[in-house]
Parts: structure tokens; C-alpha cells; sequence
């Protein structure tokens, strides 16, 4: 067990669902388990509350009214830190992925099972503690690291394993969880050239069709959150028609030794 806890009743949870009674039932079972549910049924109110309110984790339909759950997701993403559960009945990828692209961290398809939406709630709960701890830790209390340099900042990306944080010239930067894992990758793979394939397979579990942009478009946010220039890459480098490659140097802590 790691040394962060999660208190549900001290947890608030919005659940953006115009489905009044499917949004009554989970209201319901959330409440059972001990968290403080609200519940909105329109986008554009969903909007303000989450901005305003910045509640602990977004249950986040789709199909709303006023504005659609993609849209809110993008609206809100760059002002709200915690957790987006997409909530869909649309069974198809591409919603799915948009929705991931756009800063959800996971998603649900309709109908729901509660136990199986439980247990994906606390999984992103407890993510998003460790990331909020360590971010407030480091805040206050990281020294610089320097690269050799007198009063120069590293220019490595530092990867906390046990902490799921990463660090690059000495800040502390926020991804998602489907950021986090592909730069993961990355860095596991530091030196070589994974290919679109390898990417689509292990974050996705299927095939690469020739055809997904997906994954582009969350390495090009990757770039941007490091300041990375597409058109001479520092840190993430793409080699036309073979894949991607992590150039810049890595450092890593936690379940591993330092490099």
C-alpha cells in the first residue's frame, strides 16, 4: 500500500447526466458509498459548477444539453486539474478516444455496472491524491536540480515512478492519464524508436489501422506542456514513417535506480 489515503466522505462528485433517472440511480449508489454526489443535467451549467466548484472528480455524459460532454471537457480542462470520467453510450472508438484527447481520463459506456463504475472512480481518485501531494510537496520544498552547471537547471525529464510525476527543467508538469502513460512509454523506451504500432498496442490493445491520428495529437500536447518545438524537438522527436523517439536525457526515481 503507498502512503496516500482517500477519505470518500470527504470526496465530492458531479455527476453531468440529463438522464434523470439513470442520474438519480448513480446518484444514489455514489451517496451509498459514502461520497457527496451533485448532479447537473446541462453543459453549460456543468461548466460553471466545475469551474467554480472544482469539484473531486467529473462523472461527464456526452449527449447534453447546452453543450456537449466533449465540449465541457475541452472548455474546462485548462482550469480543472481533477479527474473526467466520460460517461457514453456511444459505442464506438472515436468518441471514446475525442473524448480522451480532450483531457478525460477515462470513460464508461452505458449501461452502466456500478461496481465497475465504483472501482474506475476510486482508481482516478486515488491517482489524482498522489499527483495533488506530490505536486504541493515539490512546490514547497524541491530544491533545483542542476546539471553540473553552477545555477543551471537539468534539462533531464525526471520520472517518479511510485508517484506517477514528472518533472522537466525542474517544474513539475500536470498530464492527464493518458499523457502520463504515453510519455511513460517513451521514457521506458528512452534511445529507441517505438513505432505507431507498438503505441496503438499497448495503450489501446488493438491494431494500429493506418489511419488513427490519436496518438499525433497527444504527443503534440506533450510537446506543448514541455515547451518541446515540433520543428526542432528536444525531448520528442518523430521519425517519418517509423515512430516516435525520446531524445532528451531521463532520470528516474521511485521502483527503479537512477539513471
Amino acid at each position: 500500500m503507498d502512503n496516500y489515503t482517500l477519505n470518500e466522505h470527504n470526496t465530492r462528485l458531479l455527476v453531468v447526466e440529463d438522464d434523470i433517472e439513470l442520474a438519480s440511480l448513480v446518484q444514489e449508489f455514489l451517496s451509498k458509498n459514502g461520497y457527496e454526489v451533485d448532479v447537473i443535467s446541462n453543459g453549460l451549467e456543468a461548466v460553471d459548477f466545475i469551474l467554480n466548484e472544482q469539484p473531486d472528480l467529473v462523472l461527464l455524459d456526452i449527449m447534453l444539453p447546452g453543450m456537449s460532454g466533449i465540449d465541457v471537457c475541452k472548455t474546462v480542462r485548462t482550469q480543472f486539474n481533477n479527474p473526467i470520467l466520460m460517461l457514453t453510450s456511444l459505442d464506438e472508438d472515436m468518441d471514446q478516444m475525442l473524448g480522451l484527447e480532450l483531457g478525460a481520463d477515462d470513460y464508461v459506456i452505458k449501461p452502466v455496472k456500478p461496481r465497475l463504475l465504483l472501482s474506475r472512480i476510486k482508481a482516478l481518485l486515488r491517482r489524482s491524491v498522489v499527483n495533488q501531494t506530490q505536486l504541493e510537496s515539490m512546490n514547497t520544498s524541491r530544491s533545483n536540480v542542476t546539471d553540473g552547471q553552477s545555477g543551471s537547471q537539468s534539462n533531464a525529464l525526471e520520472i517518479d515512478l511510485s508517484k506517477r510525476s514528472i518533472t522537466y527543467k525542474g517544474a513539475l508538469i500536470s498530464f492527464t492519464t493518458a499523457e502520463y502513460d504515453l510519455l511513460k512509454m517513451l521514457i521506458d523506451s528512452a534511445g529507441e524508436i517505438i513505432s505507431r504500432d507498438e503505441v496503438v498496442q499497448n495503450l489501446r490493445g488493438f491494431e494500429y489501422d493506418g489511419l488513427d491520428r490519436s496518438i499525433d495529437r497527444r504527443i503534440s500536447r506533450l510537446r506543448k506542456k514541455l515547451n518541446d518545438d515540433s520543428i526542432n524537438p528536444r525531448v520528442i522527436k518523430t521519425i517519418r514513417g517509423k515512430g516516435y523517439l525520446l531524445c532528451a536525457p531521463i532520470k528516474v526515481i521511485g521502483n527503479k535506480l537512477d539513471d
